[in-house]
């Protein structure tokens, strides 16, 4: 009996996909479960596996076909792959030799002359094709180029940045923070947090629970647009953007207020580990009321990061760096870091962009009230 072997159920916002390489070829024995091909979406990497176990006897569609949900790309001769019979060849040759002609009756074919009109027709054929310019290749050393489609993760990335840019009014405002009270609380603490929870005490925790106090004060920060209407979210989702080899993924922390400083560094440790290794589920990559982008591991000083829709604001944090700062009337060296809020300006007037991330700030210039959580 025939299996069909379809492509898995997406979810509402990804219609179609990408199969990448098939792993098995027409003829081979494949086991029920096994990983047949891998379907790239917009968001991640879908493993496509064997319904039943026999012999792969057709491949419908091939490698960088794009598939839709419930499409049938496979078919399995069903039974166990020791039990079957020897599998079919990929190929059936172009012409079988009837069973009555002996081997010494076959006559090596020659060349047929060829007229005239045949030879001005194949021509004609040939000179209406389309002519391919070859690649130029420089005989310089390190001028060569070489093209790759792009991937359905990048197309989408561009896709939705080019979309927040011409569908929201973006800007962005600037401040800094003094980073030495929250580096102090760490040193003081990092090791006892370790022993005690099994993680590492980063920053990422202090800007998610900074964000959440300043969400609350300013809930119109947390809110989006669809369409004519304007969403209130009573929960705080927060998007944490994680950098992989494949491009940007922006994994969701759910319900960040009702976590501890120890869940959420366990978490955004757990996500980039995933992402890294395409294991993200379509769930932990759809939704997000409030994003938050760490170009600062990288080297940024300073960058405007942009919207990601439908969400109306996302916050950057870059370096932190020893500058001068004037401090009780003394001038005085300090770890600082800029923070930008990216906000979409239709929703946000530029006071509350401007007072959230001033609340910010407070809260993390006196970390003790994200402890407290007031």
């Amino acid at each position: 009996m025939l299996i069909e072997v379809k492509t898995p159920e997406l979810s509402d916002s990804i219609t179609e996909g990408t199969l990448l390489e098939w792993h098995k070829q027409p003829g081979d024995a494949v086991i029920r479960d096994e990983t047949l091909i891998d379907l790239e979406t917009d968001k991640v990497i879908l493993e496509i596996s064997a319904p039943a176990s026999g012999v792969l006897v057709a491949l419908l569609r091939e490698n960088g076909a794009v598939v839709t949900a419930g499409e049938v790309i496979a078919r399995i001769e069903n039974g166990e792959p020791e039990t079957l019979a020897p599998a079919l060849p990929a190929k059936l040759p172009k012409q079988a030799v009837a069973p009555e002609q002996a081997a010494s009756d076959v006559v090596p074919e020659k060349p047929m002359p060829v007229s005239p009109a045949i030879a001005h027709s194949s021509a004609s054929e040939l000179s209406a094709q389309p002519y391919t310019v070859p690649p130029v290749v420089d005989s310089r050393l390190g001028r060569n180029e070489r093209r790759e489609p792009m991937s359905r993760l990048r197309t989408r990335i561009a896709e939705r940045l080019l979309s927040a840019q011409h569908n929201a009014a973006i800007l962005t405002t600037f401040n800094e923070v003094n980073m030495q009270p929250v580096m102090d609380l760490r040193a003081r603490y990092k090791d006892d947090f370790q022993r005690e929870h099994g993680v590492k005490l980063g920053f990422m925790s202090f800007f998610a629970k900074a964000a959440v106090l300043a969400l609350k004060q300013f809930p119109v920060v947390n809110a989006s647009i669809d369409g004519s209407e304007i969403v209130h979210h009573d929960y705080y989702d927060l998007g944490i953007a994680v950098s992989t080899t494949r491009g940007l993924v922006v994994p969701v922390l759910r319900d960040a207020d009702c976590k501890e400083f120890a869940d959420i560094e366990r978490s955004i440790g757990d996500f980039a580990q995933r992402a890294e290794a395409l294991q993200l589920t379509l769930e932990e990559l759809s939704g997000g009321t409030f994003s938050i982008s760490n170009g600062g591991v990288f080297g940024s000083l300073l960058s405007t990061p942009i919207l990601n829709p439908p969400q109306s604001a996302i916050l950057g944090m870059h370096k932190i760096q020893e500058r001068p700062i004037a401090e009780k009337g003394q001038v005085i060296i300090r770890p600082m870091m800029y923070l930008a809020l990216s906000y979409d300006h239709r929703l946000i007037d530029g006071r509350d962009a401007v007072q959230f991330l001033v609340e910010m700030k407070n809260a993390l210039e006196d970390p003790a009230r994200l402890m407290l959580g007031i």
